[in-house]
């Protein structure tokens, strides 16, 4: 990797709808009560898509097989640094393990179009799914 990882951000369908968190409303934080997706920031010796699992059962509960991840891309940022975005596919029965972690006011499983449309969403992730959905990711990827 050529720059510094700062995290990753997961794309979790279960069943048809979106795994999504309602951030804290902290004053001072960054999209601070706005829809969010699981993922978050790098923990040393880290590959992206370990970062991504790791968060998602932090925030869900979740525990995740690597095998359902069927999309990854470092969209990187400005300055060099890697920020992975993966999407992955569970059954909607998935839903019933779910517990909102320490992190969040909310967790909802939200419409693919809610998501897209809804004026409360930190924006990067919107086009990142437009990407995904449209089949940029149609093609199998490296695994980071």
């Amino acid at each position: 990797m050529a720059g510094r990882l700062i995290g990753a951000k997961l794309a979790l369908f279960v069943g048809d709808r979106l795994a999504t968190l309602l951030r804290d409303d902290t004053p001072g934080l960054l999209w601070a009560n706005y829809w969010d997706l699981p993922g978050g920031g790098h923990e040393a010796d880290e590959t992206p898509l370990e970062c991504a699992l790791r968060e998602t059962r932090e925030e869900l509960s979740l525990i995740l097989d690597p095998a359902v991840v069927r999309w990854g891309r470092d969209y990187g940022t400005s300055s060099g640094e890697i920020s992975w975005f993966f999407a992955a596919h569970v059954p909607s029965d998935r839903s019933a393990e779910i517990v909102l972690g320490d992190e969040g006011q909310a967790w909802d499983l939200m419409e693919v179009q809610a998501f897209l449309d809804h004026d409360r969403v930190v924006p990067q992730f919107k086009p990142r799914l437009r990407d995904y959905l449209a089949g940029v990711g149609s093609a199998a990827f490296e695994r980071p």
